[in-house]
């Protein structure tokens, strides 16, 4: 990934807001939000191993997450792996939050919207204008700032991923776009004007 500058960007020049430990239930350890790391991988992928097993997420190569560490972020209670998340960028100024997964005792706790925080922070913080999710936790992402919109909006998502999906002919995910640019600055259909 790199910046607008063209300068590549380094796990150091992230500050996601979130890279501190946060108050955790009674009797569980605090929680940090960080960059993911290469050893991490392992852990990352068994979080949504029942979701691709379940055909609810597609399954994700550990080679092409390796290839793209920069652009994962974790969740650490405990020094375990408890959450992760992901931006995939389209371009300089759409990227798309995915592969949102929660361990399951961890789940209704607040943990995927403090994820969805810190990666539109990570986003904004790349320099994208907006951030688009396909997912069937609508509730979740219109609470975190996300607004309906249509996949046919976004041809780079549909060319790249949808296309081939193995889904594709019975997808049930709503799209989903978050703008880090005030839209006002933006004609209808979410493009420049």
């Amino acid at each position: 990934m790199k910046e607008r500058n063209g300068n590549p960007m380094q796990h150091s020049d992230i500050n996601i807001g979130l890279d501190t430990a946060q108050p955790a239930l009674p009797g569980n350890h605090a929680l940090t939000i960080r960059p993911a790391r290469l050893p991490e991988v392992g852990a990352m992928l068994a979080l949504f191993a029942d979701e691709v097993r379940a055909g609810k997420m597609l399954p994700r190569n550990p080679q092409s997450v390796r290839e793209d560490i920069d652009n994962w972020l974790v969740a650490i209670e405990g020094g375990e792996v408890v959450g992760c998340v992901s931006l995939v960028p389209y371009n300089e100024e759409l990227c798309e939050l995915r592969s949102l997964a929660v361990h399951p005792g961890r789940r209704g706790r607040g943990l995927g919207s403090a994820l969805i925080r810190a990666a539109v922070e990570l986003a904004r913080q790349r320099g994208m204008e907006r951030v688009l999710a396909l997912t069937r936790a609508v509730p979740l992402f219109e609470k975190a700032g996300f607004r309906r919109d249509f996949v046919a909006n976004f041809p780079e998502k549909v060319w790249r991923d949808c296309a081939p999906c193995p889904f594709k002919e019975a997808c049930d995910e709503v799209a989903l776009i978050y703008y880090l640019e005030p839209p006002g600055r933006k004609n209808g259909n979410g493009r420049g004007t």
